[in-house]
């Protein structure tokens, strides 16, 4: 049945190694934006800051929001 299927459709012997590079990239990624939203998380919760504490946990963005509140945005509502 296998074999079946890899003669039919010859593209998928190719795309074999394109996959392994695009599931640790994900991976990376992943971790990446684990690591950014527990940091932002932890400052908007330090802060005070529910409204941006469940902005952040319900967004997801790679990490790229969550940057930008802990350098930006968090640093405003200190000084307010």
């Amino acid at each position: 049945m296998i074999k079946q299927f890899l003669t039919q459709n010859p593209n998928i012997k190719i795309a074999g190694p394109y996959i392994a590079i695009f599931a640790v990239l994900f991976a990376v990624l992943m971790v990446w934006s684990i690591i950014w939203k527990g940091l932002a998380l932890w400052k908007a919760a330090k802060n005070g800051s529910i409204k941006w504490f469940i902005v952040l946990l319900v967004v997801n963005t790679m990490g790229i929001l969550e940057i930008l509140y802990i350098y930006v945005f968090s640093k405003r509502s200190n000084r307010e």
